[in-house]
């Protein structure tokens, strides 16, 4: 490997190596605290290292990765949110301190496979990734601690396990599909044989499967059943990081996959749009009577997968980096309440909207923390969620999706309601009982300050975000030049 390939190569290397050093922290006993000390430095490095990369490009191991605009901007939002979910983790109150080193090996694990799934140009590398940031989740959903009343997270773990890999299954068999029709089982190479083949009924039933693994990670109709579950039988901690992090992978290896279709391909684009209609219904819908908060945000977060697939309806470039920022924004908006259920829970235990009652008066940061990531889930100026689905309703409206823009908003209209009951809780509620007022560390502050940040600061000036990404999208999948190092 040459210096500049392992230059570009060095945010993986960086979360590698942090994970090894945590493979030897397992071995010893009470290392919890040493195990998150070195998750978190590795997070860091991480961070620094993806944003001294942005410029770098490469291709590396025969064609099968590369490294260019597009996979080192993803890799710097994923950094963030791997930092922001190590600052969240904290005590880890409802994981027990023997298996909390394994706890945070297992994230890493997670995150690496990420980092890299961004990469990936080749079927083979792309599916290799993809295990490897979802075998990790699988154990990480039953590490809750047992309690009374509370365990059902083995069965959350099951239905995890069970639905990714019967979607993961028909993905494969869509994947085989095109590689039988073009040959190869690189992305450029793919998307070269396949345009005079993909009108074909193969080609169309080809992609069709091999969407299916990313919808299960996004959470799309009809591969959500598991969310709600998961989210609410999962660790606070655990359940942040399921809600954000892969969907940024899920949603970037969907752009390279849809990128094969042509832009005029209409029997993808009812196939997606039937989808994105049935999750924003089911997930908005079905979230109006929960009152627990993490299911609330399991059933949203299906309807927000929902609206990010809209810009995929496209076809094109500018919808592509449109459901990306919307996607990217997500991850903070989510990752804001996460931080405020993890610090009102108690223990750990799951929060119940109710027990949001005067969060004002016991904590007026994690209050504004959660106005912030709220009022951006429900669509409000001057939040990124505001701008994200505008950006996503233009792409798909200079398309004529006229009907989707409609459904869109209608959609959006029945999501405010359900938010503004979270609001109405935190800021007009009384407090319960003997709720007092919630510290917070050092950690957590900085955390909080960082999201509210990032979630105006993106919503402020989106441009800046969304030309960056439309502009690392270009050549996306465009042939590969490998050079062997010397």
């Amino acid at each position: 490997m040459s210096l500049s390939s392992f230059q570009a190569f060095l945010p993986e290397l960086v979360l590698l190596a942090g994970g090894l050093v945590l493979f030897f922290v397992t071995l010893g006993e009470g290392l919890a605290r040493r195990a998150r000390l070195v998750a978190l430095v590795t997070a860091l490095v991480t961070l620094v290292t993806c944003a001294c990369c942005l410029g770098q490009q490469a291709v590396l191991f025969s064609g099968a990765y590369r490294v260019d605009a597009f996979s080192q901007l993803l890799k710097l939002i994923l950094a963030f949110g791997f930092t922001a979910i190590l600052l969240l983790s904290g005590r880890l109150p409802d994981i027990r301190e023997r298996i909390q080193p394994e706890y945070y090996l297992f994230l890493t694990l997670s995150v690496s496979g990420l980092l890299m799934l961004v990469s990936c140009v080749d079927l083979i590398a792309l599916v290799i990734a993809l295990e490897l940031s979802s075998f990790p989740l699988y154990l990480l959903v039953p590490m809750r601690r047992e309690r009374e009343g509370q365990r059902n997270q083995m069965e959350s773990a099951i239905k995890y396990i069970m639905f990714g890999v019967a979607a993961n299954g028909l993905m494969l068999f869509g994947l085989s599909y095109l590689f039988g029709l073009t040959g190869t089982t690189s992305l450029p190479l793919m998307a070269a044989n396949l345009k005079p083949l993909i009108q074909s009924p193969l080609a169309v039933v080809g992609l069709a499967l091999a969407f299916c693994g990313l919808y299960y990670k996004l959470a799309i109709f009809p591969f959500h059943f598991w969310t709600p579950d998961v989210y609410q039988g999962s660790s606070n901690e655990t359940a942040s990081l399921i809600a954000s992090l892969p969907k940024i992978g899920a949603v970037a290896v969907l752009v390279r996959l849809v990128s094969l279709a042509t832009p005029d391909h209409a029997t993808i684009a009812l196939l997606l749009t039937g989808l994105a209609i049935a999750s924003m219904f089911y997930g908005n819908l079905l979230a109006l009577g929960q009152t627990d908060f993490k299911r609330l945000l399991g059933f949203s977060g299906i309807a927000h997968a929902g609206y990010a697939v809209v810009g995929f309806v496209t076809l094109s470039d500018p919808g592509f980096a449109a459901a990306l920022y919307y996607i990217t924004g997500y991850m903070l908006m989510v990752l804001a309440c996460f931080v405020v259920i993890s610090r009102v829970s108690r223990d750990g235990t799951n929060v119940a909207i109710a027990e949001l009652a005067g969060l004002h008066r016991r904590s007026p940061l994690l209050a504004v923390t959660l106005l912030v990531g709220v009022f951006g889930l429900a669509g409000i100026p001057p939040f990124v969620g505001f701008f994200g689905k505008l950006s996503l309703l233009t792409a798909a409206l200079a398309k004529g999706h006229l009907l989707l823009v409609i459904i869109t908003m209608i959609n959006a209209a029945i999501a405010v309601y359900y938010y503004l009951r979270v609001i109405r809780e935190a800021v007009f509620g009384e407090p319960v009982g003997k709720a007092g007022p919630i510290p917070l560390d050092s950690s957590t502050r900085v955390l909080c300050l960082a999201l509210i940040i990032a979630i105006v600061a993106l919503g402020v000036a989106p441009a800046v975000v969304i030309d960056a990404l439309a502009h690392s999208l270009a050549g996306l999948n465009q042939p590969l030049v490998w050079v062997p190092a010397q």
